[in-house]
């Protein structure tokens, strides 16, 4: 067909006409004919529906239970395989005990300065969640066949915060910086003897005078960066901009710090995550740690929500904090004691002082304490000595001090001791602490009863100008100091309690000496042997027992407050120090997602 045909075809279509009545006419008869079905298929049946209501409701309702049951079944076999884990993101903040005056870790004294050195610095060692020594930026450690070489090979994947590597020379620097007087380190004692050089940049070596079998536990320091602070006199290091604003190799960066409340000192450590960080990066984005000046302050933020965490409550329950947080509770290794001044002229009386030890009664103290503080009655923790021969502590027998007193020439007149017209007076100092303060004022009740006259001292140690150390420690300016030694995971307890370590610097504060005792301890520390250094403090504790130069009282615990949707400290550790809390920060978290269980 051309295209002349096509369209002469198409001409040929009829034209199509609207006749609107036609139209009219059929709407109206559909309109009438659906009318009359409604009628009789849909609204005539409505009357017969209600006779059968009942049945139809039945029906339903089995039909609605059914649909609910098939979805709380979905949700059910749902829990089977997703389960919530911690998802990366977010800022911790955890309230502690301040102040925060140098943030470099040589220098770390209260709790906040302590929690910011363990977040910022690597060492060789440090402890895991069961109070054992495990490699840090060291991977092994080997000792000669005297024990006096020891040799660490630390991990080259290392490196500080501004992208240098962490190697043996920042060792080496480290512990000379702690050993130099004018740095003024509180670690130098351990490390006067002690030399240390770098073999290569992943090997460092240390050379000891003599055998100490608790060696690999003082490798526990924080290392500092040598390509920073090589140039720094260590008489100036603690003032030093680094002190201030440091550069570290942890898990977390600094980033600034903000003076959040003049009035109250609240500051708070803002750090950020270390992506780099050789142990994989911190599942939270920031960590802020807001250092408060007393306890009512931090328990203040919890109530507020202002903080996801706190670790420096000595006391506290859920219902105390609005039910927002859980409460875990963690043995340290540490002890706290009376150290009775043996130069005191009083207390230099072994008379006196083992009068003391068996009229105070420690339990009364533990349960005025409260939290679940561990007994203590020994020189170490509970399980550093084994065998059935442990020593023990005498009983509490208030009658059998007051005969001791007598013989040692304190006669009762009245309510108080008197010799040669002079009361029996000493003084109890302690720091500012709520459970120290518990336990002071228990122990004083307890020695009025024996007929002592006692003064109370409580020395704030966070305020600069009470100097603590300076003037209470060294200056050996007590009676009786109720005071927290740490002894640590090795039951090396040489430093309190040998004669040789009663000096200024020393630790040993009350002054003990005795032949017996010493030669025990420096035997100890010496001797590789597990059965014969147990053998050792076992004669060390009766010895100390006998001369009673300290009355120990409880272990003290971590009291762990986390909000209940975070992830922080776990329950069921074994910490030496309350820092070692910090130990698997990388996983905390404080957001989550649902995810498919492995199966």
């Amino acid at each position: 067909m051309d295209e002349r045909h096509e369209r002469t075809h198409w001409k040929k279509l009829p034209k199509l006409r609207l006749d609107r009545k036609v139209a009219a006419r059929r709407l109206h008869r559909a309109e009438t004919v659906s009318s009359r079905h409604a009628r009789k298929f849909l609204i005539s049946r409505l009357q017969n529906a209600r006779l059968v209501r009942r049945e139809i409701l039945i029906w339903a309702t089995l039909i609605g239970l059914m649909i609910a049951g098939m979805g709380i079944q979905f949700a059910m076999s749902q829990r089977g395989y997703m389960q919530q884990v911690p998802a990366r993101g977010g800022t911790y903040a955890e309230a502690s005990l301040g102040p925060i005056d140098s943030l470099n870790p040589l220098y770390a004294s209260s709790s906040a300065e302590t929690t910011v050195a363990r977040l910022l610095f690597s060492s060789l060692y440090n402890y895991d969640q069961t109070g054992k020594l495990h490699g840090d930026i060291a991977t092994s450690l080997t000792q000669s066949q005297e024990g006096r070489l020891y040799t660490v090979t630390i991990r080259k994947d290392a490196k500080w915060h501004d992208g240098q590597p962490l190697t043996a020379e920042d060792v080496v620097y480290t512990v000379n910086v702690i050993k130099n007087p004018a740095a003024r380190s509180q670690l130098r004692v351990n490390w006067l003897d002690v030399s240390v050089r770098a073999i290569n940049a992943q090997t460092v070596e240390f050379t000891l005078p003599t055998q100490y079998a608790a060696f690999p536990y003082a490798l526990t320091f924080p290392i500092l960066p040598s390509h920073l602070l090589a140039s720094v006199n260590a008489g100036a290091l603690r003032e030093s901009t680094f002190s201030q604003a440091p550069i570290g190799s942890g898990p977390f960066k600094y980033s600034l710090i903000q003076a959040a409340d003049a009035i109250t000192n609240h500051e708070v450590v803002h750090l950020t995550a270390n992506t780099e960080y050789y142990g994989g990066a911190p599942l939270l984005d920031r960590f802020e740690v807001h250092a408060y000046a007393n306890e009512n302050d931090i328990s203040s933020a919890l109530k507020k929500v202002e903080v996801n965490g706190a670790a420096d409550l000595s006391v506290v329950t859920n219902d105390e904090k609005g039910g927002y947080y859980q409460v875990t509770t963690e043995p340290i290794a540490s002890g706290v004691y009376l150290l009775l001044n043996t130069n005191n002229p009083i207390l230099s009386d072994v008379k006196v002082r083992k009068a003391l030890q068996v009229g105070t009664d420690t339990a009364a103290i533990r349960k005025a304490v409260g939290g679940d503080v561990k007994p203590l009655s020994l020189p170490f923790i509970d399980g550093q000595l084994t065998g059935t021969d442990v020593p023990v502590a005498p009983l509490v027998n208030k009658a059998q001090a007051a005969i001791m007193l007598d013989e040692a020439g304190w006669k009762l007149d009245g309510t108080q001791r008197v010799k040669d017209g002079k009361p029996l007076q000493i003084s109890v100092t302690t720091t500012k602490d709520s459970q120290y303060q518990r336990a002071m004022d228990e122990v004083t009740e307890q020695w009025k009863g024996l007929g002592v006259v006692v003064d109370k001292r409580t020395v704030d140690a966070s305020n600069v100008s009470a100097a603590f150390v300076q003037n209470v420690l060294q200056q050996r300016n007590f009676d009786a100091l109720l005071y927290e030694l740490s002894i640590g995971a090795d039951p090396d307890v040489y430093a309190y309690w040998h004669s040789s370590q009663a000096t200024r610097e020393g630790y040993n504060f009350t002054g003990y000496s005795n032949r017996n005792a010493d030669a025990a301890l420096a035997s100890a520390r010496t001797r590789p042997e597990v059965d014969l250094r147990n053998a050792k403090y076992k004669a060390f504790a009766r010895q100390w027992l006998e001369d009673a130069p300290a009355i120990g009282v409880y272990q003290p615990v971590l009291e762990y407050v986390v909000n209940k949707t975070n992830r922080a400290a776990a329950g069921g550790a074994n910490l030496i120090s309350a820092a070692d809390r910090m130990d698997n920060v990388i996983y905390w978290s404080v957001n989550t997602e649902t995810v498919y269980k492995t199966p």
